[in-house]
């Protein structure tokens, strides 16, 4: 695993410094910054300061992802997927999350909210030709490869 430095600042006072949870984890934990509990009632979508603003290595990305805990005992998602932290980006990172379950989610000052992943960026050379190789999926598309 190659290590990469991640320049960050707090640009909002109680911002939480984001830290790897065990030695083999992936991603940063990103918390809440801000000074009062925020509730989203189910359906709703709102954006969750972290409190920190970063300057990306270069040659890479930074993915925000969904916490797996959050979303399967509470139904809490990114409202987007996955937000993309583009390298020449050095705003505040919010976290836009959105409540799938079937009650109210709050979070507390200092929760985690999402996850943060570095990841090397490839600009593809784009190549228009007239046959791509065959494979042995082919065209296959949702579902093509079965559930077992």
């Amino acid at each position: 695993m190659e290590n990469k430095k991640l320049m960050f600042k707090r640009v909002r006072e109680g911002a939480t410094v984001p830290e790897y949870a065990t030695p083999g984890s992936a991603a940063l934990d990103l918390r809440y910054c801000g000074d009062v509990s925020v509730t989203l009632a189910v359906g709703e979508i709102k954006s969750i300061p972290t409190g920190l603003a970063i300057e990306v290595p270069d040659g890479c990305a930074a993915v925000v992802c969904a916490r797996s805990g959050l979303a399967s005992k509470r139904g809490i998602s990114l409202a987007n997927g996955i937000g993309l932290i583009d390298p020449d980006y050095r705003g505040e990172l919010c976290v836009v999350l959105k409540n799938h379950g079937s009650s109210l989610f709050t979070a507390h000052p200092g929760d985690r909210i999402a996850q943060l992943m570095i990841i090397p960026i490839y600009h593809a050379e784009l190549c228009e030709v007239e046959e791509l190789d065959e494979t042995e999926r082919g065209e296959g598309g949702f579902g093509s490869t079965g559930i077992k």
